[in-house]
């Protein structure tokens, strides 16, 4: 039987449809009213067919009528898979047309919205041709693997006028929409003083497998791309790919970018004035794995530190938030995950309040048969594409605009490399430049493997 809906929703969802971010319809939300969401039917492309690839893709045609009309990637075997799904689920029946290199897809000229769900080194590449064709993007988080990477899709989107919302659904989570207003806006937290974020689930892969041939389904030197070419050791799809430091952040840019920049929302906040960091493996020693098992960042702010945590081992202080964030106030603590919240005040008098995750199972009844699917992101996902759509109705920014993902990714990757280099970072956006290190300022470039090119900021 499926779980009731938490009456925290109603409330998250109206107070949503009355933001400036979220001048959604209001049927295309369940109620009744005009549709102006769906007053156009887009053509949409797919690069990266993996496993949140297709997420994003089915939760966007869950909300909006869509043609799916080309989805892209190196691996046949998953990409013919996604186009069988997508005819499956879309009115027309239309098989997509399937292509493994992006550039052929592109060239086409003929979409208007392009969701990037590929390993995060190859985002800037995949995200900038997409804006340059004229589409407007739905981009995975981290938006990029280095930095002048990210410097350059937030150039590109503002010279192209193109609109580019990050992946970071919290933002569009209903019960973060509703602890945010009942308790961070209303005032219940009085001053933050301190900020905590972790994430204690076990990330690490941390196998050793074997080297392989590559299998003739997949296009390995295409999946790789600007990275290097590490030795073929099974595919590298889902978690695999992201223990490796050639394609990403570890999981401070995988999960601290989450949580990092959903507390930049509640709290209004910009960019961090200093960033430090120490971390590394200290105890999953045995496997290939090549990013950090255990790390602490800092992220300082006028009048707060936000602290970050990670293990990949052990078990969580807090069992209820394994990867959370809590914020500090004089009056009360509130703690946040995708799964739930609690404020607890400081006055033994005062009224706790709990805020339970949406989930969406009556409504959506399909999401039950999806293999893989976080039952939990799934109403946040769609909640976040149709203000994505209602950005681009607008034409204006989207609540998780590519600039706010810039500064929460940037933020993470600095945080890698304070770590690297053992020293406070500080970092100036107008000059695009590490001020204090020149250490650390080479490395907000990393080498691109030939003959891939890395993208530049360009001139706004």
């Amino acid at each position: 039987m499926s779980a009731p809906i938490p009456p925290v929703f109603s409330i998250a969802r109206r107070r949503f449809l009355q933001s400036a971010a979220g001048m959604l319809s209001l049927s295309a939300l369940g109620q009744d009213g005009p549709d102006i969401v769906n007053a156009k039917k887009r053509r949409v492309g797919l690069i990266g067919a993996g496993w949140y690839g297709k997420s994003d893709l089915w939760r966007l045609a869950q909300v909006a009528p869509i043609e799916i009309v080309s989805i892209c990637d190196p691996d046949r075997r998953m990409l013919t898979g996604a186009a069988a799904m997508a005819s499956e689920r879309q009115a027309s029946r239309k098989m997509p047309r399937v292509y493994g290199d992006y550039r052929e897809m592109l060239r086409e000229r003929d979409l208007d919205i392009v969701l990037v769900g590929s390993p995060d080194h190859w985002h800037a590449l995949h995200a900038i041709a997409a804006i340059e064709s004229g589409a407007d993007v739905y981009l995975q988080k981290p938006i990029s693997r280095d930095v002048m990477e990210g410097e350059a899709i937030l150039a590109t989107a503002r010279k192209h006028n193109r609109v580019v919302q990050v992946g970071t659904q919290r933002k569009s989570t209903p019960h973060l929409i509703d602890a945010k207003k009942q308790i961070v806006d209303a005032g219940l937290l009085g001053k933050v003083g301190h900020v905590d974020m972790c994430c204690y689930f076990p990330m690490r892969a941390n196998g050793n497998p074997p080297v392989e041939p590559v299998p003739d389904y997949l296009d390995y030197e295409m999946w790789t791309g600007p990275a290097p070419l590490r030795p073929y050791d099974g595919l590298p799809h889902l978690r695999w790919w992201r223990t490796f430091t050639e394609y990403g952040n570890g999981i401070m840019g995988d999960m601290c970018v989450h949580m990092l920049d959903t507390v930049r929302w509640m709290l209004k906040l910009g960019w961090p004035k200093r960033i430090s960091s120490t971390g590394g493996i200290y105890v999953q020693k045995g496997g290939k794995s090549n990013i950090t098992d255990t790390q602490t960042a800092v992220f300082e702010y006028p009048e707060f530190d936000a602290v970050w945590q990670h293990r990949s081992w052990g078990v969580a202080p807090d069992p209820d938030y394994p990867w959370a964030l809590f914020l500090h106030g004089e009056k009360g603590v509130l703690k946040a995950s995708t799964m739930r919240a609690d404020f607890v005040p400081l006055d033994p008098k005062g009224k706790t309040i709990h805020f339970d995750c949406l989930y969406e199972r009556e409504k959506y009844p399909e999401d039950l048969k999806e293999a893989n699917i976080e039952l939990n992101a799934a109403p946040a996902t769609r909640l976040h594409m149709l203000d994505f759509l209602s950005a681009i109705e607008k034409r204006g920014r989207p609540v998780a605009d590519i600039e706010e993902g810039h500064i929460s990714t940037a933020s993470c990757i600095l945080a890698n490399l304070a770590m690297q280099t053992g020293e406070t970072l500080r970092y100036n956006p107008a000059r695009r430049e590490i001020t204090n290190s020149k250490q650390a300022n080479a490395l907000l470039r990393r080498e691109y493997r030939k003959p891939w090119r890395r993208p530049e900021p360009a001139k706004v």
